[in-house]
């Protein structure tokens, strides 16, 4: 393989690479086999134009071609003119794709069902990347460039996946193609100027070490990318490793700090896919209401709620008495069984609050504050089985209206707001509950405006923020998701003098049967906590369609059941050309939200289902084209390829000759063959009667060759007849130059058509034809006498022996036969 061949095969490969970080962006992976023959198919486009005698900038132009082609029979086949033809039809059913596929990406969730909008989207895109990338580093020569276009698809596909277990996985892939590719270029540039290393020992060394010192440094800084990160502090949080907004233990394994957990949280709520955390199966009468608590923020500064620097200690596994909870109110004991699977690589332990037992597996650390157990060092959750005993406390609402004034030291830490809070918010709060005389009436009145009565909408569909300028923002356009609401009831109930903080966790999972409860990663919740002397921490819930009130919080209703148990719906059915976004039982809001689970699998299903006919359609079609595009194309490039091959042979020099080279007999024929041929492909045919020169003469007269090509052609004609007729050893200058000259001024002579026949459909490519029979009659031959000779000596032996044997055939043979063979 060539090295511009080799540096074509790992662009292509490149692409292919970096391709895998866009696989979690969808369901079904098989779009991915698509977009690897659409590259393949503009990778050997541009191999074959580059080939022909054509500008650079026509190359990407006729890969795009055959792109757009590629892409309508793969995705839009019946509506090309014949099956074959695209035409107005088949631009209107890609526009139509295109349109449904930017829909989906609105309306879904990552990962969204693999529909065809989608698919094309993914798979047009990624070829469009390989085109540029092929632009770049094969026709024009700058492999390092080309890095760009893979760094654009590796960072949208690890940006919008979030799938951080497996982003190193994808960086390797992407870094190692693009090595890969830089390797290959510089195989290519030492095989253009290697001659100024290789004329001797010291130069074979020294062109060894330019082709070869880049590996190990290639090696060395992508190992350097990988582990470098292994040995660098990162923040944790709540709900996995690596997202950098996190909590995690301090350096010592004393303290904790935070950035900022909602962040993240945000994410995971605004993009679900549906992937399972965890299981629990719990005791008690609540266990379908109760909440998994991960952590709580307790400080806000007016930018954000965090958690404030805290110690923490060894796991004491039995806890102290939750904090504020008075012997007289009911807390029976509950006992949950948890199977955390490994999707879920998290260092703050999943608990129902407030817990009294636990001794989980590991290295685990105690936040007494909030009652949190911490993984210590780099102990996480994932695929951890543990058990805890939490406390289900029951107040009455007699015993939270009648709750004690709150210590002094609750009231320092959780009634703070900072100093340039909105008196606007505090004015609201004031509003909301007027009229309520106690801090739990204040705290069920803005449960319910924020619930039922406040005019607020759930929505993912606005920006993340907990600071002063996003809780005035949410208020005023009321419409926000579980951090909005969670931070703003929490702000609130500072200002009406009631402790609060922001809890992180999951809601109620979905029922398994009996007590039993998965969790996934629709569950993500955030949740205000309010202080009650004699009670605790008590949770409320003031996100709409979300979660579920608690029974203290309204004794006669009956609590709101848990929307995360969502009901069965029926699949979409399938149209002309079904799309994941023509559900009319899902409409967009649902989507956004992630709750079409039933419609998102089935119409996963379907697209699967298609997925392998359009692929064996696409595969069958992509073959056939490549087939008839080779056919078509080899006169041409079997032509353009013996040109190149015999006007090297004209115009290389001996080593040693001087300035006057004189040429061997095969370089000599090689271009008057060329001069032949170039004729007859111009519409001169060859006259094999004639001498060379008179050859020459006929073509220049036929041509209408000016004085110099005419002069050029009996130079060719005249070291011919020298080599065929002369004494060998006659000297000849480099005849190349006169081939081109002689080239040029039949070209210049001839008309446009004849030009174009020439170099689409040479006639000098017969010879073509006529060696290929040649060699069939050859082959022909060598088999018959290769088999009469396997013949003669598989029979050779038999018919000697039956020879000897036939004159005993005549009278008696045997021992002491009178007649037998003499002595």
């Amino acid at each position: 393989m060539t090295p511009r061949a080799k540096l074509t095969v790992y662009s292509a490969l490149a692409c292919a690479l970096a391709t895998f970080c866009l696989l979690p962006l969808v369901t079904s992976s098989g779009w991915y086999l698509h977009a690897c023959l659409l590259i393949a198919l503009v990778a050997g486009a541009g191999a074959g134009l580059r080939r022909l005698p054509l500008p650079r900038w026509l190359v990407p132009a006729g890969q795009l071609l055959v792109l757009v082609y590629a892409l309508m029979l793969g995705f839009t086949g019946s509506a090309l003119t014949g099956g074959v033809l695209p035409g107005p039809q088949a631009i209107d059913a890609v526009g139509t794709l295109l349109d449904r596929g930017f829909q989906d990406i609105q309306e879904y969730a990552i990962p969204a069902p693999a529909s065809p909008g989608l698919r094309l989207i993914l798979v047009g895109s990624v070829a469009l990347v390989a085109v540029v990338v092929d632009t770049v580093a094969v026709t024009f020569r700058r492999a390092a460039l080309a890095g760009l276009p893979l760094l654009a698809l590796y960072s949208v596909g690890t940006g919008l996946a979030d799938e951080d277990g497996r982003a190193w996985l994808w960086f390797l892939c992407a870094a190692f193609g693009y090595l890969l590719l830089l390797l290959a270029e510089g195989q290519d540039r030492l095989s253009r100027w290697g001659r100024v290393f290789h004329g001797g020992a010291r130069g074979t060394d020294r062109g060894g070490r330019l082709s070869h010192n880049g590996h190990p440094i290639g090696v060395l800084a992508l190992a350097t990318a990988l582990v470098l990160p292994m040995f660098i502090g990162h923040w944790d949080s709540p709900f996995g490793h690596g997202t950098g907004n996190g909590l995690g233990s301090g350096g010592n394994g004393t303290g904790v700090t935070t950035l900022d957990p909602l962040v993240t949280l945000a994410a995971k709520v605004s993009r679900p896919s549906g992937e399972e955390m965890l299981t629990y199966t719990m005791s008690g009468d609540n266990a379908g209401s109760t909440y998994l608590r991960t952590g709580a923020l307790d400080e806000f500064n007016g930018t954000e709620w965090k958690l404030s620097p805290k110690d923490v200690t060894a796991n004491p596994r039995t806890m102290p008495t939750p904090e504020g909870l008075a012997p007289s109110v009911s807390a029976d004991p509950v006992a949950t069984a948890f199977t955390v699977t490994d999707r879920m690589d998290s260092a703050w332990l999943p608990m129902p609050y407030p817990v009294t037992e636990a001794a989980p597996p590991g290295n685990w650390r105690y936040e007494g504050s909030t009652r949190t157990l911490i993984g210590d060092g780099k102990q996480t959750t994932r695929g951890l089985k543990y058990e805890v005993t939490s406390l289900d406390v029951r107040p009455t609402a007699a015993q939270l209206r009648t709750a004690g004034p709150v210590p002094e030291a609750i009231a320092k830490r959780y009634l703070t707001l900072p100093g340039d809070f909105p008196q606007a918010v505090a004015t609201i709060a004031t509003d909301v509950t007027r009229g309520k005389g106690t801090g739990y009436d204040k705290a069920v009145a803005l449960q319910t405006w924020f619930t039922r009565t406040g005019g607020f909408q759930y929505s993912t569909d606005v920006a993340g923020g907990t600071g002063n300028d996003a809780i005035i923002t949410f208020l005023e356009n009321k419409k926000g998701f579980c951090v909005h609401y969670a931070s703003t009831m929490a702000a609130m109930a500072r200002a009406l003098g009631i402790p609060a903080r922001v809890a992180l966790g999951f809601t109620p999972g979905q029922g398994l049967g009996g007590k039993s409860f998965k969790v996934t990663d629709r569950e993500y919740h955030a949740w205000p906590e309010l202080y009650f002397q004699g009670t605790g921490w008590l949770r409320f819930e003031p996100t709409p369609t979300r979660g579920s009130t608690p029974d203290y919080t309204d004794p006669v209703a009956v609590p709101t059941a848990a929307p995360t148990q969502q009901p069965t719906t029926a699949a979409p059915s399938a149209g002309a050309l079904p799309s994941a976004s023509a559900s009319t039982a899902c409409d967009g809001k649902q989507k956004q939200l992630g709750d079409c689970a039933d419609q998102d699998k089935a119409a996963a299903k379907a697209a699967a289902e298609r997925s392998w006919w359009m692929s064996w359609q696409v595969l069958a079609g992509i073959a056939g084209g490549i087939a008839l595009v080779g056919l078509l194309a080899a006169p041409m490039l079997w032509r353009s390829r013996l040109r190149r091959r015999r006007l090297g042979l004209s115009g290389r020099r001996r080593p040693g000759s001087d300035a006057r080279t004189d040429l061997s007999d095969q370089q000599v024929l090689a271009a008057w063959e060329e001069l032949v041929d170039s004729a007859w492909d111009l519409g001169i045919p060859p006259d094999d009667a004639r001498t060379p020169r008179s050859a020459a003469r006929r073509i220049a007269e036929a041509g209408e060759l000016d004085e110099s090509a005419t002069a050029a052609a009996g130079r060719i004609a005249l070291a011919t007849e020298r080599v065929l007729y002369a004494r060998p050893g006659v000297p000849a200058a480099p005849l190349a130059p006169d081939v081109r000259a002689a080239r040029a001024g039949l070209r210049a002579s001839a008309k446009r058509a004849g030009r174009a026949r020439a170099l689409l459909l040479p006639p000098s490519s017969a010879r073509l034809w006529w060696r290929a029979t040649d060699r069939v009659d050859d082959v022909r031959d060598a088999v018959r006498d290769r088999g009469s000779r396997a013949t003669a000596a598989i029979t050779g032996p038999w018919r000697r022996a039956l020879a000897r044997l036939r004159p005993g055939r005549s009278g008696h043979t045997g021992q002491g036969d009178p007649q037998g063979p003499p002595e």
